[in-house]
């Protein structure tokens, strides 16, 4: 197996959506979220809006109905096969939820590929709800991150991933949003990060590159992702196979096109 380790968010990143907006959106409950937006935490709101979607008779067949059909680009299907076939290990972090992320990457044949999987707890309770809690507790105490959302802060979870590894692993981080500046940080020299153009990862990262020790390499579409991503991956295992020493440089934001580097709580342990 390569030493390469795939982290990705899933909003925006594997789907090419928010699967908590698609639910509230495709299951008729976009003003009431948008009146309750203001008064609570968004993994509070959406708990409250499934209790809510449960009262008016939707069903979590409905749910997954609706998440069924968001849009996923054959590409990123392509790219995370591929990454598998070639050794990388995949994981997943997100700020989504369980169910929402176990039944998309079902209903694409994807569950199988990922080892392990960060995100919000979610179960259907005795009535037939489904119910979504936070990673972190924060009505028990605070993760102390100031960057991230009070429910989870997706930079402890970065850090506690390269903890873990036993041996030396390079990283690729690919997301889309605020939240995944904070595990961005936490890469180390060697590592690259995969932020989507235009978003506020991306926002955040080309406003001060050098903050970060990682490679930073943005996309745009599911086209992009595929492409950079292999050629990373490619890259890697070319440097593993031809030198064990890795070129520092003071500042890492690439701004020219891939192609010209050719050369170059718990999470869920997914049972296959």
């Amino acid at each position: 197996m390569a030493g390469i380790v795939l982290v990705f968010d899933f909003d925006k990143t594997i789907i090419d959506c928010d699967s908590d907006n698609w639910v509230v959106d495709a299951l008729g409950a976009t003003d009431l979220f948008n009146q309750l937006l203001p008064t609570m935490p968004w993994n509070s709101l959406m708990d409250r809006m499934m209790t809510e979607l449960h009262s008016q008779g939707k069903t979590m067949e409905d749910i997954a109905e609706s998440l069924k059909s968001a849009p996923l680009h054959p590409q990123v299907i392509t790219a995370i096969k591929s990454a598998y076939a070639l050794g990388c290990e995949l994981r997943i972090v997100s700020d989504a939820n369980l169910f929402f992320i176990e039944t998309i990457l079902k209903h694409h044949g994807l569950f199988a590929y990922f080892s392990e999987i960060n995100t919000n707890p979610s179960f259907v309770d005795e009535d037939g709800k489904l119910r979504i809690f936070p990673f972190h507790d924060f009505t028990a105490s605070s993760h102390g991150c100031d960057i991230c959302p009070p429910n989870m802060c997706k930079g402890l979870i970065m850090k506690r991933i390269i903890s873990s590894m036993e041996t030396k692993k390079r990283l690729i981080y690919l997301g889309d949003g605020k939240g995944d500046y904070c595990p961005s940080l936490k890469l180390r020299e060697g590592d690259f990060v995969m932020p989507r153009k235009n978003l506020p990862l991306w926002n955040l990262i080309t406003s001060n590159p050098c903050l970060l020790k990682a490679e930073v390499h943005g996309w745009s579409y599911g086209e992009d992702q595929e492409r950079i991503l292999l050629q990373l991956i490619n890259r890697i295992l070319l440097e593993e196979k031809n030198s064990p020493q890795l070129l520092s440089t003071d500042c890492k934001l690439e701004t020219v096109p891939i192609s010209a580097h050719e050369a170059l709580p718990q999470a869920l342990g997914v049972t296959h």
